[in-house]
Formats: structure tokens, C-alpha cells, sequence
């Protein structure tokens, strides 16, 4: 029994080692395709346009807050904590 439990350990052990061996080799990349120069000139363009669409946008202004004179200016901020004086 202890040699079949043996036997059990090692087909699983070296079940992932074996699959990771030798074996078919499946190119899953196709072949690389260089661009042209047209196309790069095309990519130059598009990118450049690109850039100077991007400059156009505003800067984003600053979150309105409709509630922002109605909160009390030390709202947002921790009270700090008295120490308790005893007195004798």
C-alpha cells in the first residue's frame, strides 16, 4: 500500500514539470509587421494633432462648493483635547 501511495506522490508531483517540457511548439505571435514609412509619417501627424488637441483643453477650476460659506471655517479640522487639571 505504501509503494502505490508512493507512486500516487511522485505521478502527481511530476505531472506539472513533465507539461512544462518539451512539446509542440505553437507560435502565437504571427509575424511582425514593420510599418511603412507613410504610415509613420501618418502616426507623426496624427500624434502631433493629437498634442495640440490636448493644449487646447481648459485647466479644470477649482470643485464648486454650494455649501462652502455655510460650514464653519474650523469645520474640517480635529478639536484638540484639554487635559483635565485636577485641583487639589
Amino acid at each position: 500500500m505504501k509503494i502505490l501511495y508512493g507512486v500516487a506522490v511522485l505521478a502527481l508531483l511530476a505531472g506539472p514539470a513533465f507539461a512544462q517540457g518539451e512539446g509542440p511548439h505553437v507560435n502565437l505571435v504571427p509575424e511582425i509587421q514593420h510599418k511603412t514609412p507613410e504610415e509613420r509619417a501618418q502616426d507623426a501627424i496624427r500624434q502631433k494633432a493629437y498634442q495640440e488637441s490636448l493644449r487646447k483643453i481648459p485647466d479644470a477650476q477649482a470643485p464648486n462648493d454650494p455649501w462652502g460659506s455655510v460650514r464653519a471655517t474650523e469645520a474640517g479640522q480635529p478639536k484638540a483635547k484639554r487635559k483635565a487639571h485636577q485641583a487639589n
